[in-house]
Order: structure tokens, then C-alpha cells, then sequence
């Protein structure tokens, strides 16, 4: 029986593997692919973005290879930021919780 984290990392591959599936190599994701996996599994993320061109600059600031794909290296680093302002998020409301 795997652990909860290695649960939770079997199902970023599985995501990220679902998309990537969707045309083409299936070993990276077009921005096409990228804007869906968004579109879908963050889309809480999304909506709180007021620039229409979010899915544009995630997708530059990600192709660290300039290929226009993005690879499962390449996706993660995304995936580990939103953990770490999720985090610093549940800090803040941990603190202000314990004050009332």
C-alpha cells in the first residue's frame, strides 16, 4: 500500500502523463495540453488570475528548452510553487486562527 505522498506523486504523473496523451509526443505538453491541464485540475487557479494571458506566460516561464513543450522536468517546478504559496497561505491562516 503506498504512502499518502507517494500516492500524491504517482497522481502528479498520472495527471500530467493524461494531458500529455492528448496529441502528439506523449511525453510533454503542448501549450494546447498545458491551457487544458489548467483549464481543469487548477482551475481555482485560474479563475483567481485577471490577466487572460496567464496560460501564455506559465507556459514561456516553463520551457526552460525553448521547444514549445513543456516536459515533466519542466511542469513540476510549477506544480511545487503553487505547493508553496498554498503553504505560506496555510501559515498565514494557521496564525491568525490560533489568535482568535
Amino acid at each position: 500500500m503506498p504512502s499518502q505522498l507517494e500516492s500524491s506523486m504517482e497522481s502528479l504523473i498520472t495527471v500530467f502523463h493524461r494531458y500529455a496523451d492528448k496529441d502528439g509526443n506523449c511525453n510533454t505538453l503542448s501549450k494546447k495540453e498545458l491551457k487544458l491541464l489548467m483549464e481543469t485540475e487548477l482551475a481555482s487557479f485560474l479563475k483567481s488570475q485577471k490577466d487572460p494571458a496567464t496560460v501564455d506566460k506559465i507556459m514561456k516561464d516553463l520551457d526552460q528548452n525553448g521547444d514549445g513543450e513543456v516536459s515533466f522536468e519542466e511542469f513540476v517546478p510549477l506544480v511545487v510553487g503553487l505547493s508553496i504559496a498554498c503553504e505560506q497561505i496555510y501559515q498565514i491562516y494557521k496564525k491568525t486562527a490560533t489568535k482568535k
